[in-house]
This record gives C-alpha cells, sequence and structure tokens, in this order.
C-alpha cells in the first residue's frame, strides 16, 4: 500500500473512531478482562515513569488513560486523528486543564506537533498504533520527543496469539491464521467503517528504534487470560477467571508468554549520553 492510501486508511480509521466515540467507553468500562488489561498496563507504565513525569500520549481516545494518569500526579499531552474520540477527551478531562492537554495529530506526522516536549514517556494503549502501515515512520520520531532516560510504552497487537490460533480446533481457520498473512493489512470493521490493521512482533519494535534505546521490559497481555472479545467469560466462570489471572500475572514477562498474547506491552527507554 503507497503512502498516499496508508494515510486514506488512517484517515478511515478516524472516521470509524468518531462514529465510535459516543458510546466507546460504555462499550466497554464495564467489561471485566477489558479493565484487566488496563490495569495491567498502567502498572506497566507507572514502573518507567519518573515522579510528576510528563507523558504525550498517541491515540488517546476518550481520555482514560490522561485522566488516571492526571490523578496521580503527571502531565498528559493527548493526540488522537479522530474528532470525536478528541470531544471525548476534552470534556473528560476539562477538570485537569492544567495537567493535560491535546491536539489533532496523526501518529505518523508527530513531527509537525506545536507540543514537542521533550517528554517522560511516550504511551500508547491498546493497539491504536496497529491502524498504521507506517510503525516505522511513527517509531523514527521517538527519539527528537523523548528525553534522555526516557521511555516508549506501547501496547501492540501481536502477528501471533496463542487463544486465537486454537480457534483452528474449532474449525475457525480464518480467524486462527489471519495475523499470519497480515503483512498487506488485514481489513477490520468499527461502527460500519471499514479499515485495515497491522500486526507486529516486538522484534520490529526493537529494531526499527535502534540502538538509541535498550529494552526495558517486555510482557505478554492476554496469553493466559483470553482476550476480551471472549465476551461474558470472566463472568460465566469467575473462579477459572481468577485462576489464569493469577497464572497469567506470574508468567507475563517469562517465555513464550510474553510473545504469545493477544497483545504485548513493550518499553523501551532512550539511552542516556555517555
Amino acid at each position: 500500500m503507497d503512502s498516499a492510501n496508508l494515510h486514506i486508511n488512517e484517515q478511515d480509521a478516524a472516521k470509524a473512531f468518531t462514529r465510535q466515540a459516543p458510546v466507546f467507553d460504555g462499550l466497554y468500562s464495564n467489561n471485566t478482562i477489558i479493565n484487566y488489561k488496563r490495569q495491567r498496563v498502567r502498572e506497566a507504565a507507572l514502573q518507567q515513569l519518573p515522579k510528576c513525569g510528563s507523558i504525550l500520549e498517541l491515540n488517546c481516545g476518550t481520555g482514560e488513560d490522561a485522566l488516571f494518569f492526571a490523578q496521580k500526579g503527571f502531565t498528559v499531552h493527548g493526540t488522537d486523528l479522530s474528532t470525536g474520540m478528541l470531544g471525548q477527551f476534552e470534556q473528560k478531562t476539562d477538570a485537569y486543564r492544567d495537567a493535560v492537554t491535546f491536539e489533532q495529530c496523526s501518529y505518523t506526522e508527530l513531527g509537525s506537533l506545536q507540543n514537542i516536549g521533550p517528554y517522560d514517556m511516550i504511551f500508547s494503549n491498546f493497539g491504536g498504533l496497529n491502524c498504521t502501515g507506517e510503525l516505522d515512520k511513527v517509531l523514527a520520531s521517538f527519539d527528537g520527543l523523548l528525553k534522555p532516560g526516557g521511555t516508549a510504552t506501547l501496547v501492540i497487537i501481536s502477528k501471533f496469539c496463542l487463544w486465537e490460533t486454537l480457534l483452528v480446533f474449532k474449525g475457525r481457520f480464518k480467524t486462527a491464521f489471519r495475523r499470519f498473512f497480515s503483512s498487506k493489512g488485514r481489513k477490520a470493521r468499527v461502527e460500519g467503517e471499514y479499515f485495515k490493521c497491522w500486526y507486529y512482533n516486538p522484534d520490529y519494535v526493537i529494531n526499527k528504534l535502534g540502538p538509541e534505546f535498550e529494552l526495558a521490559g517486555l510482557e505478554g497481555l492476554c496469553t493466559i487470560v483470553p482476550p476480551s472479545y471472549i465476551e461474558n467469560f470472566a463472568e460465566k466462570d469467575p473462579l477459572l477467571y481468577r485462576f489464569l489471572v493469577r497464572q497469567e500475572d506470574r508468567l507475563k514477562n517469562k517465555w513464550p508468554w510474553k510473545y504469545v498474547g493477544d497483545y504485548y506491552i513493550i518499553s523501551m527507554r532512550k539511552r542516556s549520553p555517555l
């Protein structure tokens, strides 16, 4: 897909999430597994953040994470291409305007940001970066936006998901292997709008960021706990769900579990000058 079509794809994704923005929180805020994922992601980010640090949030959505970090004493600059999401973001974070700012910007055009930082952290949650086929371009901008010693903590949908692959035993071959054959992107649908998503392994992020960055943390997310799209799993069998949570919390950063989740949480630290 050429750069013009990739730009159109980002616009299509922004249009889809603008349509979903008014109902987004209602759809996902009461999902037990999504709340577990949010807790895990926030814990991983907090481990990398200095006290009262500054955060550049990509694909900030409705502001759930920005609000959390602001309440913890951090400053957040949120970016998103979706006008609908930014409208929700503005309303939700209005009481924290001294700590939370925002602007409309594609993550492939971070060089045009008005607020260039530099920041203590670049943060992106729940696969927003999978909506671009130019992740290399996004990652290339991180060095200039981060302070020395700053960290990029990213939540990315992986190319291999154990739970999804097991669907082959239910005869759902297309779903089981959809990530393996996705080099040209896979079609996604949100609120009747179609756009493409791409899947990336941790090695892709590590290699594209290059020697200026070092791996600070890597853990699988929904490796043993099932993906949140398996509806009502936690409610149907709460004892089994709690058991799986304990196992995942114990093994999340061990091989092979850190590589087989629905998502992975990767933290890459910018090396300080010698």
